[in-house]
């Protein structure tokens, strides 16, 4: 028998026998009054009654000390003959292991060396822990076991909770900074009759009372626009997507966006709004606009750089993308050969991006490969879109939405015909169709307007330092243990 086998049956029956002597060792509640951070806030002598789970304990004969920990933080407990009455201090002695939850009743002390400390006066078992702890976990050299047993990384690295406080304070910014500008937040369908707004291979599922096909939300765009058309001017949702695709630092099937919508404006106001809640978000989150990020020094205080497309393929590249001669020659000499639309594509993602650490705009694309946007009103052949970069990966994407219903028909249909579709995608994927009913709404008339898409997770993960889009999803998609679930 293993040490973790044997620590787990004397857990077991120590629950037995809490049982024989009357003792629930799981109760159904417990009257805590005061939190970890308070009491150790407080003067010695006053009363306090808290509760949380012992990570450790040290048994020195006539006194034991313990860590509790609740969610607010960790203070010492101690269990000290003729102060603690006896039958608390065997209570713990004989039944009490790290893990467990308990309820304690006592007073504040300052003990020889100085700690905040809690005399315990009365000790009620909350929840007996059948496994143990980790004995030496600090991080796990393993940290896919982190993300697949989250509680476990969240019981034994109080940090990582600050990340995901972090995560839902910066939500909770994006909020107030927008409806204090009068935007209007919404819920959109996260099932869908048709899948649109984004190019991504959907996830599909089946509606068993209509025995139709459905499809997980791989973009609210379309969604929202219909709501542009039916007169509320300013609008955002922030929602989970879900797109069948890669898993790597970056990405992850089932992730968390914010669309706005604003009519009215153009990408010169969304590009505007963008700067000013990033650094609003970057200051409260952070305390500065220069934030730390992986041995980087990343400053999101604006104005942030801005460059054309073109531009920047001509400053990285060192070549003129819009001559086609050219373009396919160098990526030649990367291996690869496509399309215009493909090989532009390419070389700004191979030479380009990597090259975008400091927070810059990517303004004006090319029409081609961007084909939903509306075309830009000075420069024939490119569109008004921006996408915003950091360290090297988008943040941000935006357009002046097309709002000629006649157009955005014609693209729609350009779109599916004749382009390869599905080349990137498994033959039992079916193309999607047209929304005749988005159409049809843009036949009543839709304002112009300027839309962007901003990733959460990746949000977060600049302002939280944090190396990996895993580390600031709770329960990011991990690839089954054991080839259970169907994994590979």
């Amino acid at each position: 028998m293993g040490r973790e086998e044997q620590i787990i049956g004397e857990r077991k029956k120590k629950i037995e026998e809490l049982k024989k002597t009357g003792i629930n060792p799981y109760p159904y509640k417990f009257d805590k009054k005061n939190d970890v951070a308070e009491c150790l806030k407080l003067k010695p002598n006053v009363e306090v009654k808290t509760a949380g789970r012992i990570m450790s304990s040290r048994n020195l004969g006539k006194i034991i000390f313990a860590k509790l920990r609740d969610s607010t933080g960790d203070i010492q407990i101690v269990f000290q003959d003729r102060e603690t009455p006896k039958k608390e201090f065997e209570l713990f002695k004989k039944y009490i292991d790290s893990g467990d939850f308990a309820g304690i009743e006592g007073k504040i002390i300052k003990t020889k060396t100085g700690e905040h400390s809690i005399l315990v006066k009365k000790i009620e078992l909350l929840s007996k822990s059948i496994l143990p702890l980790p004995e030496k976990w600090h991080g796990l050299s393993d940290k896919e076991e982190r993300y697949r047993k989250r509680y476990l990384d969240l019981i034994m690295n109080p940090e990582v909770k600050e990340v995901f406080e972090k995560r839902q304070k910066i939500i909770d910014i994006i909020r107030e900074f927008l409806k204090k500008d009068k935007f209007l937040e919404v819920e959109t369908p996260s099932l869908q009759p048709l899948y649109g707004g984004a190019e991504a291979r959907p996830f599909i599922t089946e509606l068993f009372a209509l025995k139709m096909k459905l499809y997980l939300s791989i973009s609210p765009e379309i969604y929202l626009k219909k709501l542009l058309v039916g007169g509320i001017e300013r609008v955002f949702t922030i929602c989970k997507n879900f797109r069948n695709e890669g898993i790597d630092r970056w990405h992850n099937p089932e992730f968390t966006m914010i669309e706005i919508y604003a009519s009215y404006w153009d990408y010169n106001d969304i590009k505007k709004m963008t700067e000013q809640l990033i650094e609003r978000l970057a200051k409260d989150i952070t305390g500065g606009t220069i934030v730390d990020y992986q041995e980087k020094k990343i400053n999101f205080k604006g104005p942030y750089k801005t460059m054309k497309f073109f531009d920047s393929i001509k400053k990285f590249a060192k070549i003129d993308a819009c001559n086609e001669k050219v373009l396919k020659k160098e990526c030649g000499k990367l291996g690869f050969n496509g399309t215009r639309e493909q090989m532009i594509q390419f070389l700004f993602d191979e030479k380009v991006q990597p090259q975008l650490i400091q927070p810059t705009f990517i303004i004006d694309y090319p029409k081609e490969i961007c084909p939903l946007t509306k075309e830009h009103r000075l420069k024939e052949g490119e569109v008004e879109r921006f996408e915003l970069f950091v360290n090297g990966t988008e943040l941000a994407n935006a357009y002046t939405e097309l709002n000629d219903p006649i157009e955005q028909e014609k693209k729609l249909k350009d779109q599916l015909k004749g382009k390869g579709k599905l080349e990137k995608f498994e033959a039992h994927f079916e193309a999607n169709v047209i929304d005749e009913d988005f159409i049809n709404a843009m036949n009543y008339g839709m304002p112009p307007a300027g839309g962007i898409g901003i990733g959460i997770d990746r949000l977060t993960l600049f302002l939280t330092n944090q190396p990996s889009i895993r580390d600031v999803i709770l329960f990011p998609f991990m690839k089954p243990e054991d080839n259970k679930g169907g994994g590979k």
